[in-house]
């Protein structure tokens, strides 16, 4: 299929997601996902290179963003819960996975340990989007549950990292750069914004966005992934973005509209229905591993620390889509997952971005925004 033409079909299911999701009143980010895997095993969409690149870079200037709506005061005073709830909801589901799948389904230790950290994640790509939409971004709930996430995320990288991936001579340079573009943008903002801002070329948003490209740049070097270093720029930059809500709302434009819905659109079509139906069974297992394990490790800190929002938290904490499909696909391309194996575990990481996302959303959000500080 042409790309032109599959531009085409991906910017008519773009546009009907969004209607959807103001009609049903459903995070836009599920409907794209869920659109997404019709469109690759019912219409045989197929993802070019140009798509990639933006879904990549979609994630990335996600993670950026919400990295910047998180309130450093507040994550400082949060900082035991955050580590808490976010540690805990990283071991129990890595731990959990990987007994069962080496226990009782048999896989390679390797393999068991991949659905480990696949199956660990929490979305921030998911939880941000709901948290845009629902406006809790600028309260003490929503920066709790990103921080708590940002926690969970970090300790996936590493146990992916440390498990897997052996250190290329790229390391170095990757992480030194990262260190260098953050204290770099830190210093430069003020007089950045003194001598270019508030003009409608926008160069803030260049500047960020030449910053994260050279992130991506030496991530993909060292064989490793920005979102982490993304995260801390947005967390390092929160105060300028807190003292300019415009250009808050400027970034959330450029993002929403043009760049995560081919994020959650391709998320969508790494689903194979036909290996999903062939293994429902298994996946069905591994999803309620991965929720249990989740309920279990965060609802009782989510009561402790926020009581009327914890079912709420724990569910936005049990959500998988970015890092849990990088995870999958790592594992297929070291050969350490075979075909069916992959297939099953992006579809349990595509299935815990939606149906947790709905439930919380539908039954469990915080019934005024006042409501929803803990």
């Amino acid at each position: 299929m042409e790309s032109l033409l599959i531009a085409v079909i991906a910017g008519v299911l773009i546009l009907l997601a969004s209607l959807a999701s103001v009609e049903l009143g459903v995070s836009v980010a599920l409907i794209e996902i869920t659109l997404g895997v019709i469109a690759g095993n019912v219409l045989g969409l197929t993802s070019p290179p140009w798509m990639d690149f933006l879904a990549s870079f979609g994630s990335i200037l996600l993670t950026f963003l919400a990295g910047a709506e998180v309130d450093p005061r507040i994550m400082r005073e949060k900082l035991t819960e955050s580590l808490l709830i976010g540690g805990v909801s990283f071991v129990a589901p890595f731990v959990g996975a990987w007994a069962f799948c080496a226990g009782v389904l048999g896989w390679t230790t390797p393999a068991a340990q991949i659905a480990g950290v696949a199956l660990s994640t929490t979305s921030l790509a998911v939880v941000y989007a709901v948290l845009v939409e629902t406006g809790l971004t600028l309260r003490p709930l929503g920066k709790l549950i990103m921080a708590s996430t940002f926690v969970t995320d970090f300790g996936v990288a590493l146990a992916l990292a440390g498990l897997f991936i052996r250190p290329t001579w790229w390391l170095l340079p990757f992480l030194t750069v990262s260190v260098l573009v953050i204290w770099t943008m830190v210093r430069l903002q003020p007089w950045f914004f003194t001598r270019y801002g508030e003009r409608v070329i926008e160069p803030e948003i260049k500047g960020a966005v030449a910053a994260l490209l050279v992130l991506m740049f030496f991530a993909e070097k060292a064989q490793s992934h920005a979102v982490l270093p993304a995260f801390g720029l947005g967390l390092a930059l929160a105060r300028i973005f807190h003292e300019h809500p415009a250009l808050t709302r400027r970034f959330r434009v450029v993002t929403f509209a043009l760049l995560t819905p081919f994020f959650f659109l391709r998320g969508g079509m790494n689903v194979s229905l036909a290996l999903v139906w062939a293994n429902l069974g298994l996946l069905v297992v591994l999803f309620a591993v991965k929720q249990v394990t989740k309920f279990f490790g965060v609802y009782p800190l989510a009561r402790r620390y926020v009581r009327h929002d914890a079912m709420f938290t724990t569910l936005l904490m049990s959500t998988g889509l970015t890092f849990g499909t990088i995870s999958s696909l790592y594992g297929l391309n070291a050969g350490i997952l075979d075909r069916a194996q992959f297939s099953v575990l992006v579809s349990v990481v595509v299935a815990s971005a939606v149906i947790p996302t709905v439930i919380a959303q539908r039954w469990f959000a915080p019934a005024t925004v006042s409501e929803s500080s803990p």
